[in-house]
């Protein structure tokens, strides 16, 4: 991975990581997890029609041929993504969502074995299994007592959506300017959350000065401008190479959340994510087999 991408990744990575704070700030202040998902997306829509609209910028259409894949990822990468996550944190905490969410370069390197043809040594799925043992360790302790909770269940469905999202985006990067391919995913996304849009007005009146400015910077910043800087890390980057540095999110989430919200995973959540981690840290740095030139076809 090239000097430029990984400023990219890791810039988009600290971003990322402090969302999950961000997050239950807006719920503690008054949002309802849809209302949330609504106006971050109305806010991050809104930033992509003003480039599209300023003078000088040429954003092109998606050809038809790719409008079908493009809704399809928008649906799993940003309609599921969001919601799986946003009403997980509502029983979860930030710092646990976070580590849920650090096991994504595990379920990428399952779907970059089965569709991009890489291939795992020994050590590499010895990896795998030390990550998903972390995964279960955290799900188990992420509710008051040694049980699975639906929000875990909720975020961990949001890891394997996004998993898929950064796998199959890779292609359409080759074909499209990276801002351009984020702003189709992110108007096609925010289609299904115009659902949770009855009572938004109502809800806004009462939400605190804290919950509105977080929103508006899980808006701006993850949705919009995080987005890009992830597709652009993308585009000059192995996928693999580029969705690793994302073990480094739950750190960041454990931290921001801890200043933030005071808030600290449990005990056993922790020891889990330190597992999930270790099993991710296995398969990126030493289990990897590469065939000689079909590992970036997809």
């Amino acid at each position: 991975m090239n000097a430029k991408a990984f400023l990219l990744a890791s810039f988009t990575v600290i971003i990322w990581g402090s969302t999950f704070a961000a997050i239950r700030a807006s719920l503690h202040g008054g949002y309802s997890s849809g209302h949330l998902i609504l106006v971050r997306y109305l806010i991050a829509s809104g930033i992509f029609v003003l480039y599209a609209l300023w003078p000088g910028v040429k954003f092109r259409l998606p050809k038809k041929e790719d409008l079908l894949r493009i809704s399809i990822l928008a649906f799993i990468g940003i309609s599921i993504y969001h919601i799986g996550v946003t009403f997980g944190e509502q029983t979860v905490s930030a710092g646990t969502a976070g580590m849920l969410i650090g096991s994504t370069p595990i379920f990428s390197a399952v779907l970059a074995v089965i569709v991009l043809k890489e291939r795992l040594g020994i050590l590499g799925w010895v990896g795998l299994g030390i990550g998903f043992i972390g995964i279960v360790i955290i799900t188990f302790g992420s509710g008051e007592s040694l049980r699975i909770s639906q929000g875990a269940l909720l975020i961990l469905m949001s890891a394997i959506a996004t998993s898929v999202f950064f796998v199959f985006q890779k292609p359409l990067l080759n074909r499209y300017h990276p801002i351009e391919l984020t702003a189709y995913f992110t108007w096609i996304g925010t289609l299904p959350f115009l659902i949770f849009s009855p009572g938004l007005f109502q809800e806004l009146q009462h939400a605190t000065m804290e919950a509105h400015l977080s929103a508006i910077f899980v808006g701006v910043f993850p949705a919009a401008i995080g987005y890009v800087t992830w597709a652009l890390a993308l585009s000059m980057g192995k996928a693999s190479s580029v969705t690793s540095l994302l073990y480094l999110e739950p750190i960041i989430a454990i931290i921001v959340a801890w200043i933030w919200l005071d808030e600290w995973p449990s005990t056993i959540s922790i020891i889990g994510g330190i597992i999930a981690i270790s099993g991710v840290l296995f398969v990126n740095l030493l289990g990897k087999k590469r065939k000689s030139a079909s590992v970036e076809a997809a």
